[in-house]
């Protein structure tokens, strides 16, 4: 039986795309992967690239708002940032919860270079903290 697994963010355009993203493409048919955030935001254009250099499609994603039926019938509930952690609901007994914190990305500033290497680094973080479970 597949693991059910959602990635919780504040506006689920970043951070919990691209978590969504890489369990999707790491951890193949073992998991029913989805993502959301406390609020919908729409999915940033720069989470989309980045992912696509590295070889990962997150472009067909939604961003959507939590959904909290959706929390009934989860095995594991992921917050990445410290907002969705302090904002998430209460979730059922049978639900593991863990907080995998990430710097926003989309908060850097600089040059579009210096913005998309922040883009890139956290990508990179997500990728080696998703191969990291999925080795557990």
């Amino acid at each position: 039986m597949k693991q059910k697994v959602l990635f919780l963010c504040t506006g689920n355009s970043c951070r919990s795309q691209m978590a969504e993203g890489w369990l999707k493409y790491l951890g193949g048919e073992r998991f029913d992967v989805y993502s959301a955030g406390i609020v919908a935001h729409g999915k940033n254009p720069r989470a989309i690239a980045v992912m696509g250099e590295a070889g990962v499609d997150i472009s067909g994603q939604e961003s959507e708002q939590l959904d909290p039926a959706l929390l009934d019938e989860l095995d594991l509930l992921v917050t990445v940032c410290g907002n969705a952690d302090e904002s998430c609901p209460a979730v059922p007994v049978s639900c593991e919860k863990q907080h995998w914190p990430f710097d926003d990305p989309a908060k850097a500033t600089g040059t579009e270079e210096e913005i998309m290497a922040e883009f890139t680094r956290v990508r990179d973080q997500i990728r080696a903290r998703v191969e990291e479970f999925i080795n557990l």
